[in-house]
C-alpha cells in the first residue's frame, strides 16, 4: 500500500490547505475576519460574474440549501447580493456587491503575495512549472 503522503490527491489537498490558511490569515489582517472558509470557497466560484445557486451547489458539491444559507450569511455581511437572472426571472443569481469587490481585490493582492512567498521558497522556475502543469487539461472533458 502506498503511503498517503505520496499520493497526488493528498499532496494537492495539503497544498490547497496551505494556501487557504494564508488567504484566511490575510482576510483577517485586512478587515474581513467575518469571512469563513466556506464563504471563501463560495466566493472563488463567482469568478467575477453572477452565478446561480444551483450551479454553485454543484461546483461546491453541497446542497442548494447549504449554498443558500451561506449566501444569506455573506449577503448579511454586505459582500454579495441576490439578483434576478436576465434569462429567467425565477432564477436568483449571486454576485459581489461593491464591498464584495473590494474584498475580492484584497484577496487578489493576498494571492500575489502568497505566490511571491512560494517563489522564494521553491524558486520562480519551479513555481512557473507548477502553474504550467496544473493549468494543463487533465481529462478529455477539459480539453473540449
Amino acid at each position: 500500500m502506498q503511503p498517503h503522503k505520496t499520493l497526488l490527491r493528498h499532496l494537492l489537498l495539503a497544498r490547497s490547505d496551505w494556501m487557504e490558511a494564508r488567504v484566511m490569515e490575510g482576510a483577517r489582517r485586512n478587515g474581513y475576519g467575518e469571512v469563513t472558509t466556506a464563504m471563501n470557497r463560495l466566493f472563488a466560484q463567482l469568478r467575477g460574474r453572477p452565478v446561480g445557486l444551483s450551479e454553485l451547489a454543484r461546483a461546491l458539491a453541497v446542497s442548494r440549501q447549504a449554498v443558500h444559507q451561506l449566501a444569506n450569511e455573506a449577503a448579511r455581511l454586505g459582500l454579495v447580493e441576490f439578483v434576478a437572472s436576465e434569462n429567467d426571472g425565477r432564477v436568483k443569481l449571486l454576485r459581489f456587491t461593491q464591498k464584495g469587490w473590494a474584498m475580492s481585490d484584497s484577496a487578489a493582492r493576498e494571492f500575489a503575495a502568497i505566490e511571491a512567498e512560494l517563489a522564494q521558497q521553491i524558486g520562480p522556475q519551479d513555481l512557473t512549472e507548477l502553474k504550467r502543469i496544473l493549468g494543463k487539461a487533465w481529462s478529455v472533458d477539459e480539453q473540449a
